[in-house]
């Protein structure tokens, strides 16, 4: 006899996501994007999280509603949680304790792992949609090393416009040069970079077109979140 437990409404779907509210495009690659994920994954969006809060205004006043989203996700089906921003690393404590799940928070926490990976005399760069507001704070939450090299897209011509001001329409090769030009911005800047983490979940459908410009191996949400999920569902081989 098989007995099978219980208690969720959602089977199937391990990963939870909490999600901006946003109306700008999200690409095949974008977290937001259900066709990104090689596993089903459940979204909820969190009222009022717009990118001009959380981003530039430190997502003031919405940790409670974060909390909600999060628990209603638990009561789903979510066995582990993450977020669509990186600069949520200042949740990642608050979320962690109300939510009784793992949760992961921000790309940004993959910093210190890939960090141990790398040579002696290379470091982690970051690349973000805001450098002007990514502050050693949000690093810190991550566990990231705070002297941490960050570039920005925001000196490009569409990509960091379009996210932050919330634009209804993306120009995936300009957003794609503005990304390109970021990576390599970091790696001339700070030549001793050996490896790159995305800030940004909306980055990853041009990680690889940063690594071939950058030469550096990428690391994003996506490579984050698989492996996240990869504890929160062992995969079962053939015995």
């Amino acid at each position: 006899m098989i007995v099978v437990p219980g208690g969720k409404s959602i089977y199937g779907a391990s990963l939870g996501i909490l999600m901006l509210e946003t109306r700008f495009p999200r690409i095949p690659g974008d977290i937001g994007n259900a066709e990104s994920w090689p596993f089903p994954v459940l979204f909820k969006v969190v009222p009022q999280a717009s990118p001009q809060r959380v981003v530039r205004r430190r997502a003031e006043g919405l940790l409670p509603a974060f909390i909600e989203a999060g628990r209603e996700l638990v009561r789903l089906g979510a066995d582990g949680i993450t977020t669509s921003c990186g600069f949520l690393s200042l949740f990642q404590q608050e979320l962690a304790a109300a939510l009784d799940v793992p949760v992961a928070a921000s790309s940004l926490m993959q910093v210190p792992l890939v960090a141990r990976t790398l040579p002696p005399g290379r470091r982690v760069g970051v690349l973000t949609v805001s450098a002007a507001t990514l502050t050693v704070e949000h690093l810190a939450a991550a566990g990231a090393d705070p002297a941490t090299p960050v570039m920005g897209a925001e000196g490009g011509r569409e990509f960091s416009r379009v996210l932050l001001n919330d634009e209804p329409a993306l120009d995936v090769g300009l957003a794609r040069e503005d990304n390109v030009a970021a990576g390599r911005a970091l790696v001339e800047a700070h030549p001793d970079v050996g490896a790159i983490v995305l800030e940004c979940t909306n980055m990853v459908p041009f990680a690889a077109d940063i690594a071939a410009a950058t030469g550096r191996p990428v690391y994003s949400i996506y490579s984050f979140a698989t492996w996240f999920h990869a504890g929160l569902r062992p995969r079962r081989f053939p015995s």
